[in-house]
């Protein structure tokens, strides 16, 4: 295992971890700085995050990596795995990297990793962020995602693509922003199918609703104003989260991170301008 004052930054590498896969993470930003992690959605990879480590570098240290199957971290196709499973992913990347004190932002699949996380390891997260994730899986998820899984096994990943493309987003992305319209595709395209259909079993049945009303750090719940019916849901958790903000990106669907990086972040810089988390460097011993 690597030693953490000599990782490498700016660059992605595989970091072995003691009880899990190993998984794929870049470091970059500011050394020294606060630590700010981002955890991917479904089939995207870290690179999803972009616009973020542009806007936010200067000012943190900035962790992201590849959830289990996704991008370049491997995954069991055997062993079953849980939210729990990647939220202790995420647990278990902070202690091996040092990270004693962070701020955790997801999206999708993302937020309910670093809710979930928030949960089960409190003494890791100072912050969290949660964009467009939900508390518990709805009625039809079972079904819903039964159904994607079976065409993924069928026709493979390119299959997905385009109606991942129009679900997440607004009619006219793909003409306003081509660039992020087609890295987005290449993200969907390139996810492993076994790491696409075992993170879709893990969304097929969950409910974590008890855990927001005793959360006791500071969370800010942001949503693509134009999310299907994700405003209302993440207005419930809100409304359930004692130490929580709430604001809907206009013009946005299921990644407003994407489609609207600016408002996302204008909103993002807001919440941690208000809630400072300490200076913290990568531990030079284990």
């Amino acid at each position: 295992m690597p030693v953490p004052d000599r990782l490498p930054r700016a660059t992605g590498f595989l970091l072995e971890l003691p009880d899990a896969a190993p998984i794929h993470c870049r470091i970059d930003g500011r050394p020294g700085a606060p630590w700010l992690v981002f955890s991917n959605s479904h089939a995207t990879d870290l690179t999803l995050w972009d616009e973020q480590v542009a806007a936010f570098g200067a000012d943190y240290s900035i962790l992201r990596y590849d959830q289990r199957g996704h991008g370049a971290t491997p995954c069991d196709p055997v062993r079953p795995w849980t939210f729990d499973t990647l939220a202790d992913d995420l647990a278990g990347l902070l202690a091996a990297l040092g990270i004693e004190n962070a701020t955790l932002a997801g999206v999708s699949m993302g937020a309910v990793t670093a809710l979930r996380c928030a949960a089960r390891h409190p003494q890791r997260v100072s912050r969290v962020v949660a964009s467009d994730g939900q508390w518990a899986a709805p009625a039809s998820a079972a079904a819903t995602w039964q159904a994607r899984i079976e065409l993924v096994e069928r026709e493979g990943m390119g299959a997905i693509v385009k109606p991942t493309l129009a679900r997440w987003f607004r009619p006219d992305f793909a003409e306003r922003l081509p660039q992020a319209c087609a890295q987005v595709a290449r993200m969907i395209g390139d996810t492993p199918a076994a790491g696409y259909i075992g993170c879709a079993r893990a969304m097929q049945a969950y409910d974590f609703s008890a855990d927001y009303p005793r959360l006791a750090l500071p969370v800010l719940y942001l949503v693509g104003a134009e999310d299907g019916l994700l405003p209302a849901v993440m207005e419930q958790m809100h409304a359930a989260t004692p130490h929580s903000q709430f604001a809907r990106i206009a013009d946005a669907g299921h990644l407003p991170n994407i489609e609207q990086s600016a408002r996302f972040n204008a909103a993002l810089a807001t919440f941690l301008a208000q809630h400072r988390q300490p200076q913290a460097e990568l531990r030079k011993d284990r």
